[in-house]
């Protein structure tokens, strides 16, 4: 998995960030394998140097998996390692949801569940 940051000039974009970035993603979707190819992060200053108020700092990622659109996440904090720990979490939980609505063993099971629960279709419709 490729994971690139791009970082605008009043937030720290350096190698160290880089790195930080690369192992907390890979680490967080690696029970994904191969079906995640890539990881973009942009990091921005929402208020540059002008006006600090708590939550500054954004991070967005956008996750490429194979035989999907590309699946975007963002979050802001106070600084850039808490922006990537809160965007990573919305991203881990964005790329299983989007890969089991994809799946079709976990579509056969829910078709299969409510065709043989009787339960199931009961109360549609009513009001």
């Amino acid at each position: 998995m490729q994971v690139l940051l791009q970082a605008d000039p009043n937030t720290d974009g350096r190698h160290k960030m880089h790195e930080h970035l690369d192992t907390v993603v890979k680490d967080a979707l690696a029970r994904f394998g191969e079906r995640v190819t890539r990881v973009e992060a942009h990091l921005s200053d929402a208020h540059s140097a002008s006006k600090p108020s708590p939550d500054d700092i954004h991070c967005t990622l956008e996750a490429h998996v194979v035989g999907m659109g590309p699946i975007v996440v963002k979050d802001h904090a106070g600084n850039a390692h808490q922006a990537i720990e809160g965007a990573v979490r919305k991203l881990k939980r964005a790329v299983a949801s989007e890969i089991e609505k994809h799946d079709p063993r976990s579509q056969r099971a829910r078709s299969g569940a409510s065709a043989n629960d009787p339960d199931a279709s009961a109360g549609e419709g009513e009001v």
